[in-house]
């Protein structure tokens, strides 16, 4: 294997590949909790050395374990990592058997219980769930939709293998007319629509990323359907039991007003609206897609399309 200098459109050059090794810490007591052990530094630092990873502990007294990782073991993210590496060292047939300290009881998630609800109401209303890609190309996510990368939201891939494949997606809109494009030539109207996560940059979390529940749908048929896409929000709204209210009122519930979404028709498309006794929050939106969108996915026929966060109803 011989080294290969690559040189990046933005003008930096790297070696590859890069055979250097790089460190990460982990603490005893974090290993031992972990693993229901109650090894001693110097023990971790064997277990490890057993696992090709050379470790060291800085001094005596030290609790925390330094760790060299080679550059064949990009497997290695987190301290949990290295954690299981001690456990695999260690033998799993060797951790003594204990009793839980608490009682639990396993159940689902609320945000995957309101998220099969609102999937169920849905295909009951003669809807059709697809499940598209969670990655997109950056045009897709953005240009596509009349909108611009403000490089604060979406999460890139450092090296995508191909152009469909570049970015997270921050909309579920991007994979659903998708979708209708590859299935233009099915009988009209075409109903569809999605529950999934997607992802937004958040450098206040540990992993610097964060999941949001959103729901999508869209109606394409000869005509836009608006009053379809319009009557859907009500359906999933009384559903939820959640109020239809007037913005100038106080009482809990939900609002419509006029959208400034580029990625709809102008003066054709709205915003959800969430009150509770805490706050006011936009959570939605819904309307006629703009034609430029619909020209960048190709399909030519008008659409609806509706999209909102879920986890604001927990």
């Amino acid at each position: 294997v011989e080294p290969v200098k690559v040189t990046y459109p933005d003008g930096k050059c790297y070696n590859y590949p890069d055979l250097s090794t790089r460190k990460m810490s982990a603490k005893v007591d974090y290993i031992n909790a972990c693993a229901g052990l109650n090894l001693k530094p110097s023990e971790i630092v064997v277990l490890l050395n057993r696992m090709s990873l050379f470790a060291k502990v800085e001094n005596d007294d030290s609790k925390e374990i330094i760790v060299e990782i080679p550059p064949s073991r990009a497997d290695i993210l987190h301290a949990c990592d290295i954690m299981e590496d001690v456990t695999i060292a260690y033998g799993f047939n060797n951790i003594p058997k204990t009793m839980p300290s608490s009682a639990t009881v396993g159940k689902a998630l609320p945000i995957n219980k309101l998220s099969d609800l609102v999937r169920r109401e849905l295909a009951l209303s003669g809807w059709t769930e697809v499940l598209p890609l969670i990655l997109c190309s950056h045009d897709e996510n953005f240009a596509y939709l009349n909108k611009k990368d403000d490089n604060l939201t979406a999460v890139k891939l450092a090296n995508p293998k191909t152009a469909e494949y570049q970015v997270v997606r921050t909309s579920l809109l991007p994979g659903i007319l998708k979708t209708v494009r590859e299935n233009k030539k099915h009988a009209l109207p075409i109903k569809v629509f999605e529950v999934s996560d997607v992802v937004f940059k958040d450098d206040s979390l540990e992993r610097r990323a964060r999941n949001e529940r959103n729901v999508c749908a869209i109606y394409c048929s000869k005509v836009s359907g608006f009053e379809f896409i319009h009557g859907l929000v009500n359906r999933i709204m009384d559903m939820l039991h959640i109020t239809l209210v007037l913005k100038t009122c106080t009482e809990d519930g939900y609002f419509i007003e006029e959208s400034t979404d580029p990625t709809y028709f102008p003066n054709r498309s709205a915003d959800i609206f969430l009150r509770t006794s805490e706050n006011t929050k936009k959570i939605g939106s819904f309307g006629i897609l703009h034609p430029k969108v619909l020209e960048s996915f190709e399909i030519i026929y008008p659409c609806s399309a509706l999209e909102f966060h879920l986890g604001a109803f927990l």
